[in-house]
């Protein structure tokens, strides 16, 4: 039986909405951040079995710190603004394997 994970790395982000007026991340730009991850990733050949998979998540429980997303197998949380937060955590987390202070929650 083989070991080695079918993703190196799993990245959930979390697409909550709420209907009663607390913070949500999906609220929060959340599936554009996904979209972006996803193509971006796509276009440096790091998608895909043995790489990195980015997913949508429903509630992670943590959207008054969002929006969030988490990073598995290290189990890091991160929050993030905008694309090039999010171009930070895939260029210094996923593929530098370093993590990205000002953003981890």
């Amino acid at each position: 039986m083989d070991t080695k994970p079918y993703f190196e790395q799993h990245v959930f982000i979390c697409m909550n909405q709420r209907e009663d007026g607390r913070p949500c991340c999906g609220a929060s730009g959340a599936l554009a951040a996904q979209k972006h991850a996803k193509s971006r990733l796509k276009a440096l050949d790091l998608n895909g079995a043995g790489k990195i998979r980015i997913n949508q998540a429903g509630c992670l429980d943590r959207c008054e710190e969002g929006p969030v997303l988490v990073i598995y197998p290290q189990g890091t949380w991160y929050t993030y603004v905008d694309n090039q937060d999010i171009d930070d955590i895939i260029d210094t987390h996923l593929i530098g394997g370093q993590i990205v202070e000002r953003l981890k929650i």
